[in-house]
């Protein structure tokens, strides 16, 4: 079975408690279940993992980095800042989809730059937690 992982940065652990009016009010084992449930209909293996440590991320790429069919990331504030989980899912062979919950583009300016978008095959911004079905939905097209 293939397998997808899906990466969720930091703060993502505290979603629905954290500024719902921006990130909505699922949590994150809700939206994992989802996605899980999802990858299932798809016939694809799905592993979450979050984690408010950089380090941490890029340890999760690196032992998947050949071993997963499609990776799905919300890198979170480490969108704007780490060049390390860039070059980490470099070493990816397979699609990268970014996927942000809030428009990240309608909100501070700092936001706007992406460190990942350039290296992924596509970016998924403000529409919530529908982001993150359809870069599953995207992935599973890729890879039949």
């Amino acid at each position: 079975m293939k397998k997808v992982l899906i990466i969720h940065g930091p703060n993502l652990n505290m979603l629905g408690k954290r500024e719902p009016e921006v990130y909505g009010k699922t949590t994150l084992g809700e939206i994992n279940d989802a996605l899980t449930a999802r990858g299932n209909e798809h016939g694809l293996a799905i592993e979450t993992f979050q984690s408010n440590h950089e380090g941490a991320i890029i340890e999760k790429i690196q032992a998947n980095f050949d071993k997963v069919s499609g990776v799905i990331i919300n890198p979170a504030a480490f969108t704007h800042t780490s060049v390390a989980i860039r070059d980490a899912l470099l070493m990816v062979d397979a699609p990268v989809i970014e996927v942000h919950l809030s428009n990240i583009y309608k909100r501070e300016p700092f936001r706007h730059k992406s460190m990942v978008a350039d290296i992924a095959v596509a970016q998924i911004s403000g529409l919530g937690v529908q982001g993150y079905h359809a870069a599953l939905d995207a992935i599973a097209n890729m890879v039949k």
